[in-house]
């Protein structure tokens, strides 16, 4: 789901090469295949609770480090760049809107993981060759702030169509398509909505309704948009914004003291699907532990564990999915969706076309 953590200065990523961090346990032996130190590298938002992760390295023996490399967009393009000589074993946070890109660089080489069986049908890709393991899912939708349409008397809007219409003129901040993964899935929405021969004149409307494009997520929710925690400190005027389905819950669970409502809500009819995989690194120097990650990013335990630290849905049948995401964000009925090899054939195009259409 393209940021900070989804802990939530979190739920996306806004883009921007971010520098290099590293958390978790590490040593400073050598990690090859018989090290005891396996390493994840994933985008900013790989989030999990310390207890369940030192459950799973005194179980298997590893120490787990993990390397954050920036939004999703930065993370898979720097891992393809790298591939040679890989950062770590197991790549974690390439979504379906760039998973051709990493399939067809030869990013990851085949594991089936254990419990692979155990993920519900419609996430499962690539299964002749088992390059990837669908870890997580979520919805890229515009959220909106109660309060504001509230005070002003409008009705929030519930659809793409809406968002082109004048009362909704200057309301909506969106992330840069080229450079964010929320405002990809967003693009891609359009297209799946629109098709081949409607989304960019549907763009064209949008941007003379007033859309603002900013780079990524982190400045578009929690500093341009009103409805948010961070967008209300910042004093953001934008009371639209391109997020996820998850946003409201997060708003309830970080909130202090916690209200009975969200203040934010999800216009339904926005809603692109988006998931998320992990894979073994073509040349990851520990495999066996790089394997034994894989298994337990499906595990029971880490798929329960996930939704409240990184606000996505797990893909694992019963998974539990945590009450707030029920009451405050439940996913959507209906999201557009893109066969990935329509999106594999389409989307430098299409970027480069709107990059064209709304930023020039």
């Amino acid at each position: 789901m393209s940021t900070t953590t989804r802990k939530f200065t979190a739920v996306a990523v806004g883009l921007g090469l971010a520098a290099l961090t590293a958390c978790g346990s590490s040593d400073s032996g050598d990690e090859g295949s018989g090290s005891k130190t396996v390493t994840l590298v994933s985008h900013d938002s790989f989030a999990y609770t310390k207890a369940v992760l030192k459950e799973f390295e005194k179980e298997s023996g590893y120490k787990v480090r993990v390397l954050k490399d920036g939004d999703a967009g930065t993370a898979v393009n720097k891992a393809i760049l790298t591939k040679d000589n890989p950062q770590g074993d197991v790549f974690f946070g390439v979504d379906n809107t760039l998973l051709s890109r990493a399939l067809d660089n030869g990013l990851f080489q085949s594991y089936e993981a254990k419990g692979s069986e155990l993920i519900l049908p419609q996430y499962r890709v690539d299964q002749d060759k088992h390059r990837v393991t669908p870890i997580d899912s979520g919805d890229i939708c515009v959220n909106y702030d109660k309060a504001y349409f509230s005070k002003h008397k409008l009705a929030p809007p519930t659809s793409f169509d809406d968002l082109i219409k004048p009362e909704y003129k200057n309301l909506l901040v969106t992330e840069n398509a080229s450079t964010s993964s929320p405002g990809l899935g967003f693009l891609l929405g359009t297209a799946a909505k629109y098709g081949d021969d409607g989304w960019q004149g549907y763009w064209k409307k949008l941007k003379a309704n007033g859309v603002k494009v900013v780079d990524g997520w982190e400045q578009a929710y929690n500093v341009e948009f009103s409805g948010s925690a961070g967008g209300k400190k910042a004093k953001g005027d934008r009371p639209l914004v391109v997020s996820y389905a998850s946003s409201p819950p997060a708003e309830v669970i970080y909130a202090d003291p916690k209200p009975k409502t969200a203040p934010t809500g999800v216009a339904d009819g926005t809603c692109f699907r988006q998931v998320e995989y992990a894979g073994l690194l073509s040349n990851a120097k520990n495999t066996k532990g790089g394997k034994a990650l894989l298994d337990f990013l499906i595990s029971k335990k880490f798929q329960d564990d996930m939704p409240l630290n990184m606000f996505v849905y797990p893909v694992r049948e019963a998974a539990e999915v945590p009450p707030e995401f029920t009451k405050f964000g439940p996913a959507a009925e209906n999201p557009e969706t893109l066969a990935p090899a329509k999106i594999a054939d389409n989307r430098d195009e299409w970027v480069k076309s709107w990059t064209s259409l709304v930023l020039k």
